[in-house]
């Protein structure tokens, strides 16, 4: 199992640890709700230097990208960054990601999931041809993500680049508490605000921005957050995790990510999508909040007042911030409605559960 630059630091904190990725992840420090509550009212540090990166150059590397990649990459501009997924063969996703744009035409940084470092890394190589020069710098890359609405005035302090002012989607290179090259990116998985520094932990760095920041933030009760609040955080968004919402077998169609799917090239499966949005679907991924008490968890079948199953269920928990229980799932389209009555079979239980808009947080 690995560790990341931070890991003496989640256990000297009291984390409560387990493997994710291959990783030994902090899953939470003073409990999943008090570490919730700090990203959506103040500030929070989440370690997710088990993220994958890769680096693709050469005058061939958008090429290469937009032929693997769903989206566009061609509207990129350097410093702005951009949310796709790799489909695969069958009308399935082989992973979700981010594409940064560092130099136009030239320069990318693929962030991909912990899980599918190998597999990505495999997937893309065999579209490769034209001699991009990839570099996998994953093992040497650390990545904070400091979430929630103080986030950026706590950090402002600490760097020469304008995060206070920094839009969605885009990134800045510069110096962070006194070490220099970090990529200070606004992309965030929690819909709370703030910001994810990128850099290497060279002569001491990750131990030295981690105090930093915690330093600066100390007046604001900033605090560590694991990956349980992580989860709830990015399912209120109505965000897809790869693995529960998304994976080889649903299309992004399918998964309400027709946004990042462009028909302006060519790309695997892009037959398939097109069909999809020409004919509909089978099945929608939608959200529910449940009318019942119980929380849905992953797997759980869905049903019809009938009994029928209908889909099941992809994400699920007691939301911290709305004090009650939601989740994401796969019906059948005709269930998909807004307001569509479903069931989730808990146990022996059928539990009434309503089709809602997300994000759950409006």
């Amino acid at each position: 199992m690995k560790n990341t630059p931070f890991t003496h630091k989640h256990i000297a904190l009291g984390a409560k640890m387990a493997p994710f990725a291959g990783y030994n992840m902090p899953i939470s420090y003073s409990g999943i709700n008090d570490e919730h509550a700090a990203v959506r009212n103040s500030v929070g540090v989440f370690d997710v230097s088990h993220m994958g990166e890769f680096i693709l150059k050469g005058d061939n590397a958008l090429d290469l990208i937009q032929r693997v990649t769903s989206n566009d990459a061609s509207k990129l501009t350097a410093g702005k960054a951009q949310y796709s997924c790799l489909p695969n063969n069958e009308g399935g996703i082989v992973d979700d990601l981010l594409v940064y744009c560092i130099e136009e035409n030239k320069t990318y940084m693929l962030v991909v999931n912990a899980s599918n470092i190998g597999k990505d890394w495999n997937w893309i190589s065999q579209f490769n041809t034209n001699n991009v020069d990839m570099q996998d710098i994953s093992d040497k890359t650390c990545l904070l993500a400091i979430q929630g609405p103080n986030a950026t005035s706590v950090l402002q302090t600490l760097t020469d680049v304008d995060i206070v002012n920094m839009k969605y989607y885009t990134f800045a290179k510069g110096t962070f508490a006194g070490v220099g090259n970090v990529l200070i990116s606004a992309t965030g998985y929690t819909g709370a605000g703030g910001v994810e520094i990128y850099f290497e932990d060279k002569d001491g760095a990750a131990d030295k921005i981690w105090d930093a920041i915690f330093e600066a933030g100390a007046s604001k009760g900033i605090k560590p957050v694991g990956l349980g609040a992580r989860d709830t955080l990015r399912l209120e968004m109505g965000f897809c995790l790869y693995g529960n919402d998304i994976d080889d077998r649903t299309s992004p169609m399918e998964a309400g990510l027709g946004w990042i799917t462009k028909f302006t090239k060519d790309f695997p499966s892009r037959a398939i999508f097109e069909k999809q949005k020409a004919e509909g679907i089978q099945q929608k991924l939608v959200g529910f909040e449940m009318v019942d008490k119980g929380i849905p968890r992953h797997d759980y079948e869905i049903r019809d007042a009938e009994g029928n199953v209908i889909g099941r269920v992809t994400s699920g928990t007691q939301s911290p911030s709305l004090q009650k229980a939601v989740g994401l799932g796969y019906v059948k389209t005709a269930f998909a409605a807004l307001d569509s009555d479903i069931y989730i079979a808990v146990r022996d239980k059928l539990l009434k559960a309503k089709v809602v808009k997300v994000p759950f947080l409006g």
